[in-house]
């Protein structure tokens, strides 16, 4: 009998949740409520491969670098992405196999630090979205963006934050390492942050670059190089909704490909929260996935077994 392959993408609040200072207890006590969590997943038969943002702890690094820049040399971005990746995946891959162990299960957890190969030509390089760090004020924003040079947008409606190039994944390094820890029987922790972005020469060499991937884009082309069949998205919202935050907005529970393509196309959900997590879904499915999930990192389990958040999947409407 074939195993269930699934891929679990983990929002970077799981561990830093907003408006939180983030410290290590904090964490810790987020990376604890993720493998509760996770407990029902990591029990099953299953091949299990975990991805997560790093946005809020990426952002920290990058401040806590401006303010320190006087007496220690900063790292470049692919450096503080590595960085975050490896410590976010500490805790998770600590606290996961912790909670499996208070459980009597024996399974591993473990983590590959993964980079991703970007086109060095990307016009995202040239035009800053992706948000990292903090919530500010609009004065705050303005404050920082004049004293650090930082490009400042708003987000969401929920505050402003420092957004930078967010290139498009075209390759994961060391997939199959990926793909031979998953059939090892190990949960995988892989992709954290999007990848630690770099780029190939002609030589085969490569080298980092100054950028933050989309985590939800890197975990769509990794789920189908590996050719899983659903991709699990958990963030803070229960589903998505369409008119999200007006007295209009309605919630989608069970939608196919071309409906929700449809509502992409036409502008209905933002570049920085919702839209890279629908274009994500809509390129898996695209690429031979068959069932995307959106859905609040405490209803996972039911999520999973087709009872909350937003399934979409490719199935035609009558």
């Amino acid at each position: 009998m074939t195993k269930d392959r699934i891929l679990i993408a983990i929002g970077g609040n799981a561990i830093h949740p907003t408006r939180r200072p983030g410290t290590v207890d904090q964490q810790i006590e987020f990376a604890v409520k993720t493998g509760n969590a996770l407990l029902p997943l990591m029990t099953g038969d299953n091949e299990l491969v975990i991805t997560h943002g790093n946005g809020p702890v990426v952002g920290k690094i990058l401040m806590r670098q401006i303010l320190s820049r006087e007496e220690v040399p900063p790292m470049s971005m692919d450096v503080c992405v590595a960085h975050s990746q490896g410590g976010i995946a500490y805790l998770l891959m600590q606290n996961l196999e912790n909670t499996l162990r208070l459980n009597g299960n024996q399974r591993h957890v473990v983590c590959l630090l993964t980079q991703v190969e970007v086109d060095p030509n990307d016009p995202a390089f040239t035009n800053p979205t992706k948000p990292v760090g903090a919530f500010y004020s609009e004065q705050e924003a303005r404050d920082i963006g004049d004293k650090y040079g930082w490009t400042m947008k708003e987000d969401s409606g929920r505050g402003w934050r420092y957004v930078v190039p967010s290139p498009r994944p075209q390759h994961i390094v060391d997939i199959s390492l990926i793909e031979t820890l998953a059939k090892s029987g190990a949960v995988v922790i892989a992709g954290g942050g999007g990848g630690i972005p770099v780029v190939r020469n002609a030589d085969g060499s490569r080298h980092g670059v100054e950028a933050v991937i989309d985590k939800d884009l890197s975990s769509a082309h990794m789920a189908n190089v590996l050719g899983i069949e659903t991709l699990m998205i958990l963030t803070a919202v229960d589903k998505v909704y369409t008119n999200f935050g007006q007295a209009s907005q309605k919630a989608l529970t069970n939608v196919n490909l071309e409906e929700v393509s449809t509502l992409f196309d036409n502008g209905e959900f933002t570049d920085g929260s919702m839209g890279p997590k629908i274009e994500a879904c809509i390129n898996f499915l695209r690429g031979g996935g068959k069932r995307a999930v959106i859905a609040h990192l405490d209803d996972a389990e039911a999520a999973i077994n087709g009872h909350a958040g937003t399934q979409i999947t490719n199935e035609k409407s009558d």
